[in-house]
């Protein structure tokens, strides 16, 4: 009994701390050190020695290193024009099939997000190119949103992913194995994607008017278009694969392969690398933090036996590892609704990885499972961030960006059941390249 009261405990202080509005690190600070008190009674300088261990843990954490890098490396990507090459670059490669242009929302977001590690980015940067030339070229806009929408979120799995890394530094699990297992769950949901568009346009031509070829470029100019985005990708993905680099130093060479792009396109200026190193600090000092209380809640929790007593009680209950696997998604899908990826994996991680792992799944496989719950909530409102991105670009309201997605979020629930049914879609690549 005393292990449900405090479970229910720590679940009214969260949902009380973080609906108040604070700020999510601070809520969950609040979460940690009330809980403490509350349940076990311990004073504050206890509390304020347990902070002062995790803050100097979190500080020396090699691995934490990649996150800031990543990042900037992707502000600046923002602030050249290598969207746009590789929008051009697609043209040609897509403009026969069913669907025509709208595939390079999805091979376009695809491969942006392996050089990003961000869902809002992906989306931002392919959607500023691809949803002003679509409705130009007269595509259906429900379908070209609706695939944007789905295929933006692919940043969060495609490596290298910021919340990846995160979920690899709390769950204590190599973050190479993890970006390995991510590649083929994101190309089997974008090829999900790309089959959906291919027959619907097939069913119903006027969604996608056929492409003149006086509107695409040279093949030749297409792959020259795309070199920039392969390069890097291969630099950055290649230097981890191959074991050269950890995800922290590939992250490194990222940046300074992406500095000498700009400088070869011209690009590289004062205020890009003013404005993108901006950018990179208050994203990175939001991450940052937010990592640091949800280590805290985590001891806290550990302290307070909720994990263990969590994990005790779900294998009482006799569900079986589906049973807990449907249970968590539905649990997922929900906090989706109301809070952002970071603050859905650093809060729920504390309490449903012990159960998972007692139940015999691998926590590199959960970690895929994890980061696609997290993209589903990326197309939900009302904290969907994609929706969001897409209404700031496009203008149409919320709402109808969320009923476009909403085939793009049934198929990437067949892409969780997929994962879910043959988990060598997620093991085998890392299982493959590091035994």
């Amino acid at each position: 009994m005393e292990a449900l009261i405090s479970g229910l405990v720590v679940l009214v202080l969260i949902l009380f701390f973080l609906g108040s509005g604070v700020w999510v690190f601070i809520g969950l600070l609040l979460v940690s050190t009330t809980g403490l008190v509350l349940i076990l009674d311990f004073p504050p300088h206890r509390i304020g020695a347990i902070l002062g261990k995790i803050l100097f843990r979190s500080a020396s954490s090699w691995e934490l290193a990649a996150i800031p890098l990543f990042i900037w490396m992707g502000e600046m990507i923002l602030r050249t024009d290598i969207s746009n090459r590789l929008f051009r670059g697609l043209t040609p490669l897509v403009a026969r099939i069913p669907g025509g242009l709208i595939h390079t929302n999805v091979a376009g977001s695809t491969l942006f997000a392996a050089v990003s590690g961000s869902s809002a980015a992906t989306t931002a940067t392919v959607g500023k190119i691809t949803s002003v030339e679509l409705k130009r070229r007269g595509y259906d806009q429900g379908l070209s949103i609706g695939s944007l929408a789905g295929a933006g979120s692919l940043g969060l799995l495609i490596p290298p992913s910021i919340v990846m890394i995160i979920y690899g530094v709390l769950a204590e699990v190599s973050i190479s194995r993890l970006f390995a297992a991510g590649v083929l769950p994101g190309v089997l949901v974008a090829f999900l994607y790309s089959a959906y568009i291919a027959v619907r346009c097939s069913l119903k031509p006027s969604l996608a008017p056929k492409e003149s070829d006086g509107e695409t470029v040279p093949m030749s100019a297409a792959l020259t278009d795309l070199c920039p985005i392969l390069g890097l990708i291969v630099v950055v993905l290649g230097a981890i694969y191959s074991g050269l680099a950890t995800p922290s130093e590939a992250a490194a060479v990222g940046v300074v392969g992406t500095l000498v792009l700009a400088g070869a396109m011209r690009q590289l200026s004062l205020s890009m690398l003013k404005d993108s190193l901006m950018g990179a600090v208050r994203s990175s000092a939001m991450v940052c933090s937010i990592l640091v209380a949800a280590a805290f809640l985590s001891t806290a929790m550990g302290y307070m036996h909720v994990p263990q007593d969590v994990a005790t009680a779900i294998a009482a209950m006799d569900i079986g590892p589906y049973g807990l696997i449907v249970i968590l998604a539905v649990f997922y899908v929900v906090l989706g609704l109301f809070l952002d990826g970071i603050s859905i994996v650093v809060m729920s991680l504390p309490i449903t990885l012990a159960p998972v792992v007692a139940m015999g799944f691998d926590p590199i496989w959960f970690g895929v499972f994890l980061v696609l719950m997290v993209e589903l909530g990326q197309m939900t409102p009302p904290v969907g961030f994609n929706l969001f991105v897409l209404q700031g670009l496009t203008g149409i309201p919320v709402n109808r960006i969320a009923v476009a997605a909403a085939p793009f979020f049934v198929l990437m629930i067949v892409g969780v059941a997929l994962i879910t049914i043959f988990p060598d879609i997620a093991l085998w690549l890392p299982n493959a390249l590091f035994g």
